[in-house]
């Protein structure tokens, strides 16, 4: 079977989520599948550093100015189409083959809409029922998501398979002090720290995140982190911290992948008050990696810590001070949590995302 892959995300200078998955997924996919070919399509040429990893695929450079999805890929699956076309990020092209499979990560537009633009609102909605509605099947990060296709677009239970993400087998604790001080000197802190990653957006609950903060009685070395680089809207936190003039919390801007383990070893729990989360992914890289989880209680996230973390409803501030004063004055408390979360982390792997991936992908070529 010839399984076309829009991979046109890989490439990203500064991969964040769907970036992410979409480049772990498909070099497991290859790594694994040694029975049909790949076409990977791309908007322009992989970086050397991914080049050896997806060399198992046929690559069909693309290079377009505008609307890539809609009218380059479109064209191509009009003149040379695969068996199935796999969508790792959301968007289908118009032009499509009659076997298509694409993932839906989230819908967070829906239940967050002061979160978008007015226009990017508009095309999420109708880009995400375009997508659920054409596709042979569709792919979604969680149960939550699942539900959330089939309440809001009306899509068949039957058509969606729920596939998790998962974390590289080689993401661990950092051990070695020595490199965690390297990594923590590098974006200016010093001592304890509550660590929260993701892009800086309204969906994150970031300015009640910093309020809970600000409330905690504790002495000045602890520091509150938020790692990520600025997102649409992103004023109303940073209006925030300029108003609450707040030294204790620190913007590092972008993190790449390769420092993230050393910010996850070296602080005291990771932060995640979401108000919506298709996966919520830098849950799943904080257990693995031995950090304390403090979580939404809401969308996937439950799905995804169970009971290896702390689940906090994220519009209670007052709740989220408590967990935070819990976990950093109980020593015993974060040694159980470290040890659940890494017990929790080990049922979550990319090999097994790629492995149930690919029985989706099949099972549509098999299709009518």
């Amino acid at each position: 079977m010839r399984i076309g892959i829009d991979a046109s995300r890989v490439t990203a200078a500064e991969r964040t989520g769907t970036e992410g998955y979409s480049y772990h997924l498909i070099r497991h996919l290859l790594s694994i599948d040694q029975h049909n070919e790949y076409t990977l399509y791309l908007r322009c040429p992989l970086p050397p550093a991914l080049s050896p990893s997806l060399a198992l695929a046929r690559l069909r450079v693309m290079p377009f100015p505008r609307l890539w999805t809609h009218l380059r890929l479109s064209w191509e699956m009009a003149l040379h189409p695969p068996d199935v076309l796999f969508v790792p990020a959301h968007v289908l092209p118009l032009v499509h083959p009659k076997r298509s499979v694409v993932t839906v990560h989230d819908l967070g537009y829906l239940y967050e809409p002061q979160a978008h633009r007015p226009a990017d609102r508009w095309y999420l909605n109708w880009s995400t029922g375009h997508n659920a509605g054409a596709a042979t099947l569709v792919i979604a990060d969680s149960q939550a998501t699942k539900q959330d296709l089939v309440e809001a677009y009306h899509i068949s239970p039957e058509k969606i398979r729920v596939v998790y993400l998962g974390v590289d087998q080689d993401l661990g604790p950092v051990k070695n002090p020595a490199e965690i001080d390297v990594v923590k000197r590098w974006y200016g802190i010093h001592g304890d720290y509550f660590l929260s990653v993701g892009t800086l957006q309204p969906r994150k609950n970031l300015a009640r995140l910093v309020e809970a903060f600000v409330s905690l009685p504790v002495k000045d070395d602890v520091k509150l982190v938020l790692a990520g680089k600025p997102g649409w809207l992103s004023g109303g936190v940073m209006g925030k911290l300029s108003a609450s003039k707040e030294s204790r919390v620190i913007l590092t801007g972008y993190v790449p992948e390769e420092d993230l383990p050393a910010l996850y070893s070296g602080a005291v729990a990771l932060v995640f008050p979401s108000l919506y989360e298709g996966f919520g992914l830098p849950a799943l890289e904080a257990m693995a990696c031995g950090l304390p989880v403090i979580a939404a209680n809401s969308s996937s996230l439950p799905e995804v810590v169970g009971e290896a973390g702390l689940l906090v409803d994220p519009l209670d501030v007052r709740a989220w001070a408590r967990a935070m004063a819990q976990v950093l004055d109980d020593p015993g408390l974060r040694v159980a949590l470290r040890q659940r979360g890494l017990r929790r982390a080990r049922m979550f792997s990319w090999e097994r995302c790629a492995r149930e991936t690919l029985e989706v992908l099949e099972e549509a070529g098999m299709g009518p």
